[in-house]
């Protein structure tokens, strides 16, 4: 029984490393598409760095949203974490937090071309959350809670 507990401990934690050492690296045309799905689904595309302690402390609520809802909602956390520290910082950070979710990373220093087409009217500080369906979109300039997160979701689930 030991023997079991220990291997299924050790491909959680390699599941965990493995899926976050393949990191995705994108421009904004190439993200363009995570941010216009038309399945059933709904989205939750929160924007965020490790060096952003608002970003860091909401974390936990994305992960914890997957985790609840797993067949309806697709959480993706865009990463802003400078290019140059992805193997220093954003890698360590998501082993050692053990995040789940899609992680993707956004390297496009255009931010003034591409902010707006998030949404017009973001000033460009994190964190920042879209939540969409093929129905509606919403825009969220703001932190969440867990229960503030779960609320908003749940309009787009009913």
């Amino acid at each position: 029984m030991k023997i079991f507990i220990y291997f299924a401990l050790l491909l959680t934690f390699l599941n965990c490393v493995s899926n976050q050492s393949k990191l995705e690296v994108y421009d904004f045309q190439g993200i363009k598409h995570f941010l216009y799905q038309s399945d059933e689904k709904v989205y939750v595309v929160n924007f965020w760095a490790t060096w952003c302690a608002p970003c860091v402390k909401e974390l936990p609520y994305f992960e914890q949203l997957q985790e609840n809802y797993k067949t309806n909602i697709e959480v993706l956390l865009i990463s802003l974490d400078f290019p140059n520290q992805l193997e220093s910082k954003l890698k360590p950070f998501l082993e050692k937090k053990q995040i789940k979710s899609k992680v993707i990373v956004l390297d496009d220093v255009d931010m003034n071309a591409w902010i707006p087409k998030i949404d017009s009217n973001w000033d460009g500080a994190i964190p920042v959350t879209l939540i969409y369906n093929s129905k509606k979109r919403q825009f969220y300039a703001q932190s969440f809670t867990y229960d503030q997160l779960q609320d908003e979701v749940q309009k787009f689930l009913n």
